[in-house]
């Protein structure tokens, strides 16, 4: 077999000023310069060391925005624990954001008939809703006297402000046109929520969707204003009990159990979200004019997508 030949980093090393044997890879894979290198691997293969040397910033960083991220918070307070609280909630947005794109991916879908693409949407979103419940982690044992700590930066903030949250709960048939009036004062934002308020939800698309495979979902209900709050129906829940009825195995049955776990989900954040405000602050009267726990507990006792979970009674 021919004599493989020697890699330059395996030459004698030299010593150089700063410690490190010109040659030599550093910690990390580099040399001391800061360019790349290759190791040998048993067998005498080489394995290459990242690229690391770049002309600006590196692709990472133009792909993802880390120093945008990691510089948006603003603590208001000299309480360390705000920082928690910020980075916390700016977490949250981000997942309300994920979250309502994996919605509007399944209404399409769903208009479009095309029931894979629905689903495939539908079961990451409750991956995506199990980490945005995890978020309540680091802020569900605060004590009174920890958020009292950073409670007044919050001013009259609050978030029930939210727009994106907004949209998610829009796209969950919580429609309300008052919720939009907190954003009058922001174009964009509140021409974007009108816009969700008068498009129908996702279980609006659900329930055209049935219709269409010729379930019996009653007129009134796919003609309905998309702009008001979805209602029960007991036609629907006939429906749905017609569906779970069925085979187990069938794609129908496969929907439905898909959006009861996105319900699930959902009450399981609305009673994270009311259990961590009850430890931090007790009964009193929320950030921006909000009743507090009393509203809260007022959100939690909604279902979502009510006639799944009814329907359930009588297969």
């Amino acid at each position: 077999m021919p004599q493989q030949p020697v890699p330059d980093h395996a030459a004698p090393a030299q010593a150089t000023s700063g410690g490190t044997p010109r040659g030599r890879t550093a910690p990390g894979g580099t040399t001391p310069s800061g360019t790349t290198s290759s190791r040998t691997a048993p067998g005498g293969a080489e394995l290459e060391a990242p690229h690391l040397d770049f002309d600006g910033t590196t692709p990472y960083e133009d792909y993802v925005q880390a120093s945008v991220l990691t510089h948006l918070q603003r603590p208001l307070s000299d309480d360390p624990g705000e920082m928690v609280f910020l980075v916390t909630t700016q977490v949250m947005e981000l997942w309300f954001t994920v979250i309502v794109h994996e919605w509007h991916t399944a209404a399409q879908a769903l208009r479009e008939d095309d029931l894979p693409t629905a689903m495939a949407a539908l079961q990451r979103s409750a991956y995506e809703l199990e980490s945005l419940n995890a978020s309540w982690k680091p802020l569900a044992h605060l004590t009174p006297g920890q958020f009292n700590a950073y409670r007044s930066a919050l001013g009259e903030g609050s978030g029930f402000q939210s727009a994106m949250y907004r949209r998610l709960e829009f796209l969950l048939g919580e429609k309300s046109a008052s919720m939009l009036v907190p954003h009058r004062g922001a174009p964009r934002v509140h021409a974007e929520l009108e816009k969700a308020l008068t498009e129908p939800s996702l279980y609006d698309e659900v329930l055209r969707y049935l219709a269409r495979r010729g379930l019996a979902v009653p007129a009134a209900v796919l003609d309905r204003d998309p702009a008001l709050r979805y209602e029960p129906d007991p036609g629907v829940e006939r429906v749905w009990e017609e569906i779970y009825s069925g085979p187990r195995e069938d794609e129908l049955v496969r929907l439905g159990e898909a959006l009861t776990e996105v319900a699930e989900l959902v009450w399981r954040w609305r009673n994270d979200h009311l259990v961590a405000t009850r430890r931090a602050m007790g009964a009193k009267t929320g950030t921006g004019g909000s009743a507090g726990v009393a509203w809260l507990e007022k959100r939690a006792g909604k279902t979502v997508f009510p006639e799944l979970w009814t329907a359930r009674s009588h297969v």
